[in-house]
C-alpha cells in the first residue's frame, strides 16, 4: 500500500515505514502530524484518485527531528562592471517516519 501526498509545494510517493526530509512543518518534535492532502492511494492493486484530493484518506506520520539542509551558494557577477555577489541559503526540513495510510 502506497500513497501520493502534497506538502510544501511537492509531492511524495509514501508508505508505511518510510522516512523522508520535507520542508518545516510547525510541529513539535516526537508528536504526530497528518497529511490530508493524499493525491492517490494505492490498496492491493486498487488506485484511488482525487479530484484534487482522495476525500477520507490520511497519512499519519511521526515527527522525529528539525533540522536544515546542505549549503547552497549563489554567486552573481557581472564580467567588467566590478560587480560580485555571494549569496548563501539554508532549507529548514523535518524529518518524518510515515506510520500509516488511512483511507
Amino acid at each position: 500500500m502506497y500513497a501520493v501526498i502534497e506538502t510544501g509545494g511537492k509531492q511524495y510517493r509514501v508508505a508505511a515505514g518510510d522516512t523522508l526530509e520535507i520542508e518545516r512543518l510547525e510541529t513539535e518534535a516526537g508528536k504526530p502530524y497528518t497529511f490530508d492532502r493524499v493525491l492517490l492511494v494505492e490498496n492491493d492493486g486498487k488506485i484511488s484518485v482525487g479530484t484534487p484530493t482522495v476525500s477520507k484518506a490520511s497519512v499519519v506520520a511521526d515527527v522525529t527531528q528539525h533540522l536544515r539542509g546542505g549549503k547552497t551558494i549563489a554567486f552573481k557577477m557581472r564580467r567588467r562592471k566590478g560587480y560580485h555577489r555571494t549569496v548563501g541559503h539554508r532549507q529548514e526540513l523535518t524529518r518524518v517516519k510515515i506510520t500509516e495510510i488511512k483511507g
